[in-house]
């Protein structure tokens, strides 16, 4: 598999075919990669949501809505559409959970090793908490890490991707109880395939050139 041409070809899709869908073993082959992403300390703290007939897509499509509104066929026409969350704060239940995960996956040798588990990610959630004030964007950093391992995902898959960061928080949130589940909304990524009508998909990659973002040391 060559990763750098898939990197080429694959771009953020404008605009689906709605008759097209994913085949649903292939779709639940990409939600595995997805819980498979990475996270620093295995924090993993986020919840996703999955739209996957027209009834939950119409639910993410409310909140595309005024200046968001262009994205609302993105979500309508994709084949399914993920909500990425990310938890507000990460508590100690959700900690507790990591570490008993981590017990019944057979992480852990001894109680020794399960305990210095739980006090290094005690550390660090203290640390971004505490010292650097912003618990909440370290958990996010974390979400986008998930996201981009999607976007890669997909390429390789032969599948369509758009990532969306154009919505309404608020009309999201009360539609799907976010806050009183402690979740904040942070991106939107439609899949399926593209339609002939998508200029995008005409249009050359840019990106900047490699002198102008490398620095060789």
């Amino acid at each position: 598999m060559d990763l750098l041409n898939v990197s080429k070809q694959r771009y953020t899709t404008k605009a689906y075919d709605p008759k097209k869908k994913i085949p649903q073993e292939q779709f639940e082959r990409l939600l595995q990669i997805l819980r498979l992403a990475p996270s620093s300390i295995n924090i993993q703290p986020w919840h996703f949501f999955i739209a996957d007939n027209d009834a939950a897509k119409q639910r993410i499509a409310q909140a595309l809505v005024g200046k968001y509104a262009y994205n609302a066929p993105k979500v309508l026409d994709s084949s399914h559409t993920i909500l990425f969350c990310t938890k507000a704060d990460i508590t100690s239940e959700h900690l507790d959970n990591l570490l008993n995960q981590d017990d019944l996956s057979g992480r852990f040798k001894d109680d020794k090793a399960k305990q210095g588990q739980k006090d290094s990610r005690t550390g660090y959630v203290d640390y971004y908490r505490n010292e650097k004030g912003d618990i909440q964007r370290w958990a996010e950093n974390q979400t986008f890490i998930a996201l981009g391992q999607m976007l890669l995902a997909a390429g390789i898959e032969g599948v369509d991707a758009t990532p969306i960061g154009g919505f309404d928080e608020a009309i999201i949130s009360d539609e799907l109880g976010l806050t009183e589940n402690g979740l904040i909304p942070s991106v939107i990524m439609t899949l399926g395939y593209r339609s002939e009508n998508d200029f995008n998909a005409k249009l050359p990659k840019s990106r900047l050139k490699a002198e102008e973002i490398f620095t060789h040391l």
